[in-house]
């Protein structure tokens, strides 16, 4: 659960992995990875960068590439500095909701999206 007031990234890496170098919080799901941490600072964002690029680096090492195309940006909480992160020199993109093990997450954290889905297909 994010507190208000808290910032941070998510980003949905679809590759599953082993990797004890990366300072940001990881969940792994088969062959789904969520990779985030709180931004509140440059040094956080920085940090939260630098992982990214020792996942990349990792991946290239044991032959797991990532499909970047497939990797999501998503932004939590007021006042978030919303930059822009890349893998292997591509920008990812940023979205406003993400499926999670069938249910939609949206940025706002609300289940708006969820709901609609759930009774359209009903």
């Amino acid at each position: 659960m994010v507190r208000q007031g808290y910032r941070f990234s998510a980003f949905f890496v679809r590759q599953a992995f082993r990797f004890s170098a990366v300072n940001s919080k990881i969940l792994k799901f088969a062959d789904d990875t969520k990779v985030f941490n709180t931004v509140g600072s440059e040094k956080e964002v920085d940090s939260l960068r630098c992982d990214l690029c020792n996942l990349v680096q990792w991946s290239k090492e044991w032959q797991m590439l990532f499909n970047v195309e497939k990797c999501k940006v998503m932004h939590f909480g007021y006042n978030n500095p919303r930059v822009n992160y890349e893998m292997d020199g591509i920008d990812l993109e940023c979205v406003l909701s993400e499926k999670h093990l069938g249910v939609k997450i949206s940025e706002a954290l609300k289940w708006d999206n969820q709901c609609k889905d759930v009774v359209s297909r009903s």
